[in-house]
């Protein structure tokens, strides 16, 4: 029997610190709180061992929250149940999130040791003012020490997150961001446009018509995004999806997997699953999560499939915010309907608008269209 392909995602919501403007699910814990956590986290992975001879597992990525502070006998204990359950492919991509300051020679080296050969480093200022501002506990030194162990220990895949239009923050400044991390290489470098959430202490500071003044103008985030492509792109990074660049064949195959409708399993506090037709997500309270872990499968076994009018959506938002587009005839294919009779109206009106261009089968935005997307996508909804 041919298995399906799964991406595996392990949610690990614990930080030494709640960056200021966070709205994901994290928090401070005790070293009992972390232990009784994946615990509970367990008993979850394991009520899905019936699905482990339907599936191939491609992807691992350990999340947060800040999975590096977590004892590393207790991801092993999870790596290793997983294997348990599942055959995982000979190349599979496996990543953890990690945070400066919190990585050691000793842990790097037992990263590799259970399989991890990613990381993903969340940076996101060479300017340690503007790590300040961001409520973040590190500073780029902490970083540099970080990136030259991992390079020590032998990681040869390794993403480093930036964020872009912070408070103050100038043209200027976040080009030497930009060259800064060049110089230093990575695999793959995430640049991401700071987003405003409620219920964070930036939005009571930034979330008012008076607070946005204290932001980048438009025109400068536009910049921003624009010379983010040009600086990357003459480094070799390719830009694959809105976000994000890499070098050749170091793309995230984890991410590249939910942008592509693939199939994956999100285990933990607050994780989003695709599986079998089916689109849940965990509960984001912890006395409700503990409940829910231990009957998880349960949970899912009940829930009915999502219709094709969904299902269609959310093919056209995923896809077109890769740069390689979507496949008209994949979309046929999967849905057994003419591309045109559902999409044909909006799809012409992008076209000679200059948002999306077609490419033989395949069907795009445009350098214009990126920069409204968001705007854009809303067309597509049925």
């Amino acid at each position: 029997m041919t298995k399906t392909d799964l991406g595996i995602y392990v949610h690990i919501p614990f930080c030494v610190r709640k960056c200021d403007y966070c709205d994901f699910v994290s928090m401070v814990g005790s070293p009992d709180e972390q232990a009784y956590y994946i615990r509970v986290l367990k008993k979850e992975i394991r009520s899905f061992e019936a699905l482990g001879n339907l599936y191939l597992v491609r992807t691992v990525f350990f999340g947060g929250g800040t999975p590096s502070i977590t004892d590393v006998s207790q991801l092993e204990r999870i790596m290793e149940q997983l294997k348990e359950q599942y055959e995982f492919a000979e190349d599979a991509e496996i990543t953890i999130e990690c945070n400066p300051g919190t990585l050691t020679e000793e842990k790097l080296v037992r990263y590799k040791e259970m399989g991890i050969n990613r990381l993903s480093i969340g940076l996101q200022s060479t300017h340690n003012e503007e790590l300040k501002v961001l409520g973040r506990i590190h500073s780029y030194e902490d970083f540099l020490e970080s990136y030259r162990l991992a390079r020590k220990v032998g990681f040869t895949n390794i993403n480093v997150d930036l964020m872009t239009a912070l408070p103050g923050q100038s043209v200027e400044a976040w080009e030497d961001v930009l060259r800064t991390v060049v110089a230093l290489a990575p695999e793959h470098i995430s640049a991401y446009s700071l987003s405003i959430e409620e219920g964070t202490p930036f939005y009571e500071r930034y979330g008012s018509t008076k607070g946005r003044l204290l932001l980048p103008k438009e025109s400068e985030d536009r910049q921003m995004y624009r010379l983010t492509k040009e600086i990357l792109g003459e480094a070799g990074y390719r830009r694959y999806e809105i976000s994000n660049y890499a070098k050749k064949g170091k793309e995230c195959r984890h991410n590249i997997t939910y942008w592509n409708g693939g199939e994956y399993v999100g285990f933990g506090l607050g994780a989003s699953s695709y599986l079998g037709g089916k689109r849940f997500s965990n509960p984001r309270d912890k006395q409700e999560y503990w409940e829910f872990a231990r009957n998880a499968y349960h949970h899912y076994k009940e829930l009915t499939p999502q219709d094709q009018k969904a299902t269609m959506e959310e093919f056209m938002f995923l896809g077109l915010r890769m740069m390689d587009g979507i496949s008209m005839r994949e979309f046929e294919e999967k849905f057994h309907v003419p591309f045109t009779e559902v999409y044909g109206t909006p799809v012409r009106r992008m076209v000679t608008q200059g948002y999306l261009e077609e490419d033989g089968n395949r069907l795009r935005f445009t350098d214009k269209g990126i920069d409204v997307s968001n705007q854009l996508l809303v067309e597509f909804l049925l």
